[in-house]
């Protein structure tokens, strides 16, 4: 498609979005601040906050300990069928629980310890940091001179399939990888790569936290053997909202996670001294679950599900390759770089610009005072600027406004009027 950088073709295609309304279900209290960091944290669905009044007063308040019977105990399992509609798997094979962290811990010493002759764990330089600190944890608890490869990048942005396969071999136990790269959004193609695994006789572990609710996975068709991820991205659940697991049914009475936890036992509330896992995807629970937070992810899911993973990802695609035409248009000749794939196939939905300054630029996007636009985009170290675009409420104009921000911002070299001082989030 060709684009316009005119700001009345931006209107026209959020005209003809058919997906446009679906805006109106999430708080925009401010209309002029753009906000581009939905891959790190999504809006607040306008619904959830009546929804969860109800939870606390009604369900809390009035029910007490008795609304356990009378629903929450079963949320981990009901909110992960609905979870496994978005990622393609059953509804029995998805759990919502606990961090993504702790449950990548679990299913990764899980699946170590089914393979004990095998001594190696792949991964990428692109993974999230967070995950590879887990593998390295593992590694060190575990022993047995287990060992973590890490397949490199020729050109920063994608991962040749070649150099994958060059890493595994009969000694890999695990390959463990993020799905859509944090920093540069590079996808892999999950059928292709699993398989590759499994002709080497290696069980696959996908983090989908950059995937889930903006791209289409299909767990199950793809043979993918276990997989993590959040649900405060794409997924609106909420700061630090409970994250899920996958298991592919046919491993969860083969697979025993290291946490033998309570509400992991086949009977919890039988209180046995010793311990007996579930036959079923709970074996993979912990505690009992944080339920306020466990609640508040609900409605974010039933929007998710009314749109439709498919249309999120044709409307996502339009939306970054509009992104690309206007930052190859305006910002090339300003000293920025795309650092995101521009074949959509291999892109997730953000866009990653990378410049020298880029954390002084993210600061003046946010920080610069009225009347000057504010744009909230995230930085990632050491020098990229994230744009992410969450289909489900992001706009065209969005878009054009935040990017024509910025170019201002590079133009006058606003940027240094900030320091280089960060805060402890960036």
């Amino acid at each position: 498609m060709n684009f316009s950088t005119e700001y009345s073709f931006a209107q026209k295609l959020d005209q003809q979005d058919e997906l446009a309304s679906f805006r109106d279900k999430f708080v925009i209290s401010d209309p002029d601040l753009i906000y581009l960091d939905g891959n790190s944290l999504g809006r607040l669905p306008v619904k959830t906050v009546g929804y969860m009044n109800h939870i606390v007063e009604e369900e809390w308040g009035e029910r007490l300990i008795r609304i356990w019977n009378d629903g929450w105990v079963n949320a981990p399992t009901e909110l992960g069928e609905k979870i496994a509609h978005l990622i393609g798997a059953r509804p029995d094979e998805v759990l919502v629980c606990e961090s993504t962290s702790t449950n990548l811990f679990k299913l990764a010493v899980a699946a170590l310890r089914a393979n004990p002759d095998r001594r190696k764990v792949v991964s990428d330089v692109f993974n999230f940091p967070s995950d590879l600190y887990i593998l390295q944890g593992i590694l060190d608890l575990l022993q047995g001179g287990r060992y973590l490869e890490l397949v490199e990048s020729e050109d920063n942005i994608t991962i040749l399939m070649e150099d994958l396969v060059d890493q595994l071999d009969e000694d890999t136990a695990l390959l463990s990888l993020t799905h859509v790269a944090f920093r540069s959004a590079f996808m892999y193609d999950m059928k292709q790569v699993t398989d590759l695994a499994h002709n080497i006789g290696a069980l696959v572990l996908w983090d989908l936290s950059h995937s889930v609710g903006s791209v289409p996975l299909h767990l199950n068709q793809s043979g993918v053997d276990l997989a993590v991820g959040c649900t405060y991205k794409y997924l609106n659940g909420g700061p630090g909202s409970p994250a899920f697991l996958y298991v592919r049914k046919d491993l969860q009475s083969k697979l025993v996670p290291p946490t033998w936890g309570w509400f992991a036992a086949d009977s919890p509330f039988n209180f046995n001294l010793k311990f007996k896992p579930a036959g079923d995807i709970s074996r993979f629970r912990i505690g009992t679950p944080p339920m306020l937070s466990m609640k508040a992810l609900e409605p974010a899911l039933d929007i998710h599900l009314e749109v439709g993973i498919d249309r999120l990802r044709e409307k996502s695609i339009r939306q970054t390759d509009y992104l690309i035409a206007l930052a190859s248009e305006w910002m090339l000749p300003l000293g920025i770089e795309i650092c995101s794939p521009i074949d959509s196939t291999q892109r997730g939905s953000h866009v990653s610009l990378q410049h020298p300054e880029a954390f002084r630029i993210c600061r003046a996007m946010i920080e610069s005072k009225p009347p000057a636009l504010q744009v909230i985009p995230d930085f990632r170290s050491p020098d990229y600027i994230r744009l992410g675009i969450a289909p489900i409420y992001t706009s065209f104009t969005d878009i054009y406004r935040g990017l024509n921000r910025m170019r201002e911002i590079l133009i006058e070299k606003e940027y240094q009027r900030f320091s280089h001082e960060r805060k402890l989030v960036t």
